[in-house]
């Protein structure tokens, strides 16, 4: 891997090796128009250039934010000389780590050729394909950017469902949210809920309602059941989940758990077939996530049907308004 050096530059104080490098392969290789290539985001923009060992100019790339959690990387470009040398790669783990701390969320707009390169380092896709300059794109996003920043390019396609083979321990509420939205976001059909109550803290957020309103919607064979043991706090203080619930009855169902039959005491989360993120008790935020654990997911997943199948409709939250 060739070794590198990045400098972070305003656009007003960027050199012209940055322009160059931009011009070079998005306007002349790619023949992306200029009007489209430079736009108004560059100038509030953070730009990155990578440097060779030789001080040569190599490659590029930009970050910006338009919402206060969401930072988006873009214009990321490696000179044709510096391809396949790990140039894209190590360029994108800078960008994670300056990220990392200070965005809830990364967003990317891929290449259709390039979603592989980005899988690597953690980005997953969250949209159909699209035309942009008149190349097929697609949108990206990476939703555990902090805990990724740790040890960036340490495993193989991080946080990735059904490739990322390496469980994640948590200890504490941040990074367990971190890993329940990544997880949340990429399910395709199913998601399966099993805890003593949906505590606000954890699961009345508006990240989370909005993950799950795309998975009831996404096609219709989604399928989100929650299985809990108390219905009394989304009673008295208004669940986001609750509401969600009512808007789409067909794709989301809660049960309550029968108190004559034997449950678990560790509460977990199934996402389709792969995801699973595990706690060790209902009353701490401690436990693992894996996004590649077909095997784990299947022994919970008959575990969760026979307290499914046992379980009783909320009759408080059936009646509740709208």
């Amino acid at each position: 891997m060739t070794r590198i050096r990045i400098r972070k530059y305003s656009w007003q104080l960027a050199p012209g090796d940055l322009r160059d490098i931009r011009q070079r392969v998005f306007i002349e290789e790619q023949q992306v128009p200029p009007e489209l290539e430079w736009d108004a985001r560059d100038e509030i923009a953070d730009h990155y250039l990578a440097v060779n060992a030789d001080n040569q100019p190599v490659a590029v790339a930009r970050l910006f934010s338009t919402l206060e959690e969401t930072g988006h990387i873009g214009r990321m470009a490696v000179l044709p000389a510096w391809r396949g040398q790990g140039v894209g790669e190590a360029l994108l783990h800078h960008l994670i780590r300056d990220a990392g701390g200070r965005f809830r969320e990364l967003r990317l707009s891929a290449q259709q050729h390039a979603i592989a390169f980005y899988q690597r380092s953690g980005f997953h896709v969250c949209s159909g394909v699209y035309d942009d300059a008149g190349i097929p794109h697609v949108d990206m996003r990476c939703l555990m950017a902090e805990l990724i920043a740790r040890d960036p390019g340490q495993r193989h396609c991080p946080a990735i469902l059904g490739n990322d083979r390496d469980a994640w321990l948590f200890s504490s509420e941040q990074p367990m949210t971190q890993l329940l939205d990544s997880l949340t976001a990429q399910a395709s059909q199913r998601l399966w809920l099993y805890d003593r109550v949906l505590d606000h803290d954890t699961y009345d957020r508006p990240q989370f309602r909005e993950l799950l309103s795309a998975l009831a919607r996404r096609n219709r064979l989604s399928e989100i059941r929650l299985l809990i043991h108390d219905d009394k706090p989304l009673v008295k203080r208004r669940h986001q989940i609750v509401e969600l619930m009512k808007r789409l009855p067909s794709r989301m169902e809660l049960r309550l758990v029968h108190g004559d039959y034997p449950a678990t005491d560790q509460p977990f989360m199934l996402v389709d077939r792969a995801g699973v993120l595990y706690r060790h008790d209902f009353f701490k935020p401690e436990g693992f996530a894996s996004f590649a654990d077909g095997g784990r997911v299947k022994l919970l997943a008959e575990n969760f049907l026979r307290m499914w199948e046992t379980g009783r409709p909320s009759l408080e939250l059936r009646d509740l308004p709208l």
